[in-house]
């Protein structure tokens, strides 16, 4: 990272954009708490009729003490929060439309959600390659990332894995992930959090060079230093839901003043504010409320017009809209990232704002504007860059990669599917021919698809609660379709687990002496997978809907009566009449009864007895009868597991996708 006296130059060859203001107008949002009772639900107001304006090239922060509402309110301008809002947003003067807007801007949230075995050069050619679309040239893409790792200083890391960086290098690289397409609005959550105070000044100092360049750059911060504090240029203050202060950042201590607080020499102004808004120096919340609402904070609010002639929508505190509801046009050129403005000042920053552009102005609309400068954003259906087959692609080829760097994981399940093998097939050496051990070799296809279906649903039960944050973050700022995530999610698991199968049930088989006829052994290798497969999206439907605490639990209790009903410890004509119809809704029935078929039918001749007094079945056609399998059909066991396994992913899709939409 560059000193302060030293911004790096900005990207060149990232895309335009117009510049974007937004406004918002008495915004409250409640949420649910408590228990529900006799369906009425109590409900806490978070936000309480706050109004506000962010501007383009300035980096404002919303502050606040604990519970304040910072988070709440950047996840309702973000769009992150849609229900239980009362309020009006605008963008450039205009009613927002969220889809449109969350196409222009991008939530860099306080965890850094990084998939964790991709380096920095393969995370960001991912990330080109999904929002700057197909016909954007792989050179360009490449120059852009060089350009955006360059700029953010984390050329020097860019071959290493995202798990192998500091805590800062993380954060940057969150930004820099988001900073391919160029958007003009950006959203931090506590973008400081975790960080030394060296790293936080670096990082904000970063933000406040992104901001001249024309961006809108919004953040929530606790309790800023003196020096981080003075970087920010307006100040969004919030207490018990409630705006107290909005303003510039110089303002902030006169306002105070004049309400009778009075901030020591030598003291920083953001702990001030924030002691004040803890009820340290008295009850002076209220106050405060009704002087922002009577508009004393107003001298603080006013903005210069932008070098290049945008101006500022001014918010009067005693209109409901602004001075229009009909689209606002600008007259002007767009905003590109190669025109940004040298800083000054002590601190590299001055009052300077963003060069005027040479070229003829031209009245555009926003969503004309983004249209004509950056036309592969909005190309494709719902506002992604890329196709949903291409999306499909990528991120297969991502996940694939992913998986297997991830040694710990997948060479531990190769070694337990081998070890397990040669353990079982040890136990159960050369009974599979012998018809005096029918009843153990029976036990031995039991534990095979026991085994199999266990290590196949486990794993894959903390799949979508490991990566629900990556997910989260790259689908709401439309990376990609979450058909495509999750299609792409469960081919890239399939091969997986038909190879880990298919090593286990090769072991077993051979150990044990099964029949050694290709049709045999491909039929049972086949059933054993068709298992697993069913057992995997059982695994993804319970880790889509569930805490991993909860799913690692109930995956397992689950399993209790699927194994109950499959006619192993209970012959299925045994089961009472009003239970029997449990068997039908137990995949792994159909897994072992297929399994059975598959080694003892097709009209299999009679088996040797090395021991006649203990012979009970020298038939196989008789173990089938006794078994209750003799009428049935290994087709019709395929077939259902393969229905199986298409209904529990499909459910697994809509409930991934209700809990994405119920997190908004």
């Amino acid at each position: 990272m560059s000193s302060t006296t030293d911004p790096q130059p900005p990207a060149s060859h990232l895309p335009h954009f117009l510049p974007i203001e937004i406004a918002f107008r008495k915004l409250s949002y409640g949420a649910y708490v408590g228990k529900r009772h006799l369906h009425r639900t109590h409900t806490k107001l978070i936000l309480r009729s706050v109004s506000g304006t962010f501007c383009a090239s300035e980096l404002s922060a919303i502050m606040g003490p604990s519970g304040a509402g910072k988070s709440t309110l950047m996840n309702v301008l973000a769009g992150y929060k849609t229900s239980n809002v009362v309020g009006k947003i605008y963008i450039n003067g205009k009613r927002r439309k969220l889809d449109q807007f969350r196409r222009l801007s991008c939530y860099i949230l306080q965890d850094d959600r990084l998939l964790p075995y991709l380096s920095v050069r393969e995370a960001m050619m991912y990330s080109a390659s999904l929002r700057l679309g197909a016909k954007v040239p792989i050179e360009l893409k490449r120059n852009i990332v060089e350009e955006i790792v360059d700029t953010l200083g984390l050329l020097h890391v860019a071959d290493n894995l995202s798990c192998e960086l500091s805590g800062g290098q993380r954060k940057r690289l969150s930004i820099a992930l988001e900073l391919v397409n160029n958007p003009p609005v950006m959203f931090l959550d506590e973008p400081t959090s975790g960080l030394d105070s060296a790293t936080c000044s670096q990082l904000i100092y970063l933000l406040k060079t992104l901001a001249r360049e024309g961006r809108t750059i919004v953040c929530t911060i606790h309790q800023p230093s003196a020096r981080i504090f003075e970087m920010f240029d307006h100040l969004f203050m919030l207490a018990e839901g409630q705006c107290i202060y909005r303003g510039v950042v110089d303002g902030l201590v006169p306002f105070l003043s004049a309400q009778g607080l009075v901030c020591p020499s030598f003291h920083n102004p953001a702990d001030y504010v924030m002691e004040v808004a803890c009820g340290e120096h008295g009850d002076w919340i209220d106050n405060l409320v009704t002087a922002v609402r009577e508009g004393k904070c107003e001298e603080y609010e006013q903005r210069e017009p932008l070098g290049n002639g945008i101006a500022v929508l001014q918010l009067d505190s005693n209109d409901d809209h602004p001075q229009t509801d009909e689209f606002v046009t600008i007259e002007l050129p767009s905003v590109s990232s190669g025109h940004a403005v040298s800083p000054s000042g002590s601190n590299g920053f001055g009052d300077t704002r963003l060069r005027e552009q040479a070229s003829t102005s031209k009245r555009l609309s926003l969503v004309e504007s983004m249209e004509s400068i950056n036309p592969v954003r909005m190309k494709h259906s719902k506002g992604f860059a890329t196709s949903r087959w291409r999306q499909f692609w990528i991120l297969l080829k991502r996940t694939v990669r992913t998986s297997l760097r991830d040694t710990a994981l997948t060479q531990m399940r190769v070694i337990s599917h081998v070890v397990v093998g040669l353990l079982i097939g040890c136990f159960y050496y050369d009974i599979g021919g012998d018809a005096s051990k029918i009843i153990d070799n029976a036990g031995c296809i039991f534990f095979t698809l026991l085994f199999t279906m266990f290590t196949a649903m486990m794993p894959t039960i903390l799949t979508f609660p490991l990566e629900f944050g990556v997910l989260e973050k790259e689908h709401l700022n439309y990376w990609y379709s979450l058909e495509s995530f999750y299609l792409a999610r469960t081919a890239a698991d399939v091969p997986f687990q038909i190879f880990f199968t298919t090593v286990y049930v090769a072991i077993v088989y051979s150990l044990s002496s099964q029949p050694m006829e290709l049709k045999r052994a491909a039929l049972f290798t086949m059933i054993c997978v068709l298992n697993s497969l069913v057992a995997q999206s059982f695994g993804l439907l319970v880790g889509a809907g569930l805490r991993v605490q909860t799913g690692v639990f109930l995956g397992p209790v689950s399993a209790i009566p699927i194994i109950l009903f499959s006619g192993f410890f209970l012959r299925l004509d045994l089961i009472p009449k009003y239970l029997r119809w449990c068997s039908y809704v137990s995949y792994l029935r159909y897994g072992f009864e297929g399994a059975i078929v598959a080694l003892y039918g097709f009209d299999r001749v009679a088996m040797p007895c090395s021991r006649s007094f203990s012979c009970h079945y020298p038939s196989p056609k008789e173990f089938l009868k006794e078994m209750s399998m003799d009428k049935a059909e290994y087709w019709i066991d395929a077939t259902a597991l393969l229905g199986f396994f298409v209904v529990i992913r499909v459910a697994a899709y809509f409930v991934l996708r209700f809990k994405l939409r119920s997190n908004r």
